[in-house]
């Protein structure tokens, strides 16, 4: 056999061999499933020191961007003459530190209990301007929340209330500073009550006391058990079910913070978050696919489901609290658990919400690219990569009118970026290395191809050139014998 035979051989040996482990590895999901079940078992908060360090001191940075809506005709609007008219002011951007505290393991590592405290830093180079100088005029909140309480009270009694206030310059608007608004002054009206009622805080501030503040006690499950639970809430302030709503199943606390989810997410599940400031579990669907600094995400954002009314969704009845007492689509009512004033929440503009919200105040200009609430998720490690929460908060007077936007923004830093791409990396290597050995195999089976291809041409060519000897042999006057059996043997072991 000639060293050429040989190498053919060789490459067709070693050709089938890969052709045939790698077609059994794909069939079989062998490396799949292997790097599967490590991914489960490594992204757990009881086993690895490194995600559980990520997920007490979370990388992202986080910006907390509030915009306002500036009263401009609030005489007109209070005597009938106009709608209220707007006018956005912002944003005051605010860096967000989250790190989770005292956490403590639980039932042998399958729960962890945590706080998480908030902190803001002002951001003057990404905010319009200072909010300890810029002014604006909006509900007057502790107001609203007085005369609110008195609905169930006669009507000269409340009318003698509104003229009190008038009297001492409180009405239903009122004219602060943008940190006044946020952080929390020293309210006249509040201040009076505090006299007859000591509890009473005399300050008032959509964030004020919530600087440094949590939002209460969670029990978290580790993934532990089962990597589907990963990051899912177990009990919050010590409950499993809340119970303002008017129904078992709007009192569920369903979901994930929003921090984490669990690994290999799917385009065809519902994805649910528990929403401490609304009160309620929310879910998102699966939007699009998309790319953050080159890593893969699925985008979930909530569908118009969400907020929309029972005779469109059924499950929503829960939310109408007394029962049957429900808004339109696109808001939400959350004074059953915020104490005082007729607090309603939508998506900023009124985004996905009934026309005759928006067409009830003037400068309403909803639209998907600036008002949506959106998740942008890596499937394989269920790690968001970039957030975006937006939220509007709003009052019930007359009109739902709508007084300030909240902006959460959130993006993945480059450094966790590039260890991310690097183990997708690592994660597409190994789970594609039977289709690499399928894909070697078949280069093999090319050469082998050509090889065999290339042999017999020169067989064909070495027979030729033996019989065209022999022909010359034989035309010639004598024949030399011996020429012609040297010919034809070359021509049998070509």
């Amino acid at each position: 056999m000639t060293r050429r035979s040989c190498a053919i051989y060789a490459t067709g040996i070693v050709c089938a061999h890969l052709l045939i482990l790698g077609i059994a590895l794909l069939v079989a999901q062998v490396f799949q499933t292997m790097i599967q079940e490590r991914i489960k078992k490594e992204i757990t908060l009881a086993e690895n020191s490194r995600v559980l360090d990520g997920w007490i001191n979370p990388p992202p940075p986080v910006y907390m961007q509030y915009f306002f809506f500036n009263v401009t005709n609030p005489d007109e609007f209070l005597a009938g003459k106009e709608k209220p008219k707007v006018t956005q002011i912002g944003p005051y951007t605010y860096r967000e530190y989250r790190p989770r505290e005292n956490v403590t393991f639980l039932e042998n590592g399958t729960k962890i209990f945590a706080t998480n405290p908030k902190s803001f830093v002002f951001l003057r180079d990404m905010s319009v301007g200072d909010p300890e100088v810029d002014r604006v005029t909006t509900v007057n909140i502790p107001f609203i929340a007085v005369m609110n309480e008195l609905n169930s009270y006669s009507f000269f009694l409340r009318s003698f209330v509104s003229m009190w206030m008038g009297s001492m310059g409180i009405e239903v608007f009122m004219n602060r500073t943008v940190h006044e608004v946020l952080w929390g002054f020293k309210d006249p009206l509040l201040s009076k009550l505090h006299t007859m009622r000591p509890e009473v805080d005399e300050h008032f501030g959509l964030m004020y006391n919530k600087n440094g503040t949590h939002e209460g006690e969670f029990v978290f499950h580790t993934g532990e058990k089962n990597y589907m639970d990963y990051g899912k809430i177990d009990t919050w302030n010590g409950i499993s079910q809340m119970n303002w709503w008017s129904s078992n199943q709007s009192n569920m606390i369903n979901g994930t913070d929003g921090s984490v989810f669990h690994t290999f997410l799917s385009r065809k599940e519902l994805l649910y978050i528990f929403a401490a400031d609304l009160c309620r579990s929310i879910h998102l669907g699966y939007v699009a696919d998309t790319e953050v600094k080159g890593i893969p995400a699925f985008r979930f954002a909530p569908p118009s489901d969400v907020l929309a009314p029972p005779d469109e969704n059924p499950n929503n009845a829960g939310f109408c609290v007394p029962a049957g007492d429900c808004l339109g689509k696109g808001v939400l009512k959350v004074s059953v658990c915020r104490q005082g004033a007729p607090i309603v929440v939508s998506f900023p503009h009124f985004y996905q919400a009934d026309d005759r919200y928006i067409s009830a105040i003037d400068g309403m200009n909803p639209n998907e690219e600036e008002h949506e609430t959106y998740l942008d998720i890596n499937p394989t490690t269920g790690v968001p990569i970039r957030a975006c929460k937006r939220a509007q908060l709003n009052v019930i007077l007359k009109r739902v009118i709508c007084f300030l936007l909240n902006f959460q923004t959130a993006t993945i830093d480059d450094e966790s970026a590039a260890q991310m791409r690097t183990l997708l990396l690592i994660v597409t290597v190994v789970s594609n290395f039977p289709v690499i050995i399928v894909g070697l195999g078949a280069i093999l089976l090319v050469i082998l191809i050509f090889l065999v291809c290339r042999n017999r041409q020169r067989k064909v060519k070495n027979v030729r050139l033996y019989l065209g000897q022999i022909l010359s042999y034989l035309n010639k006057p004598y024949i030399n014998g011996k020429l012609i059996y040297s010919a034809c043997r070359s021509i049998s072991k070509n």
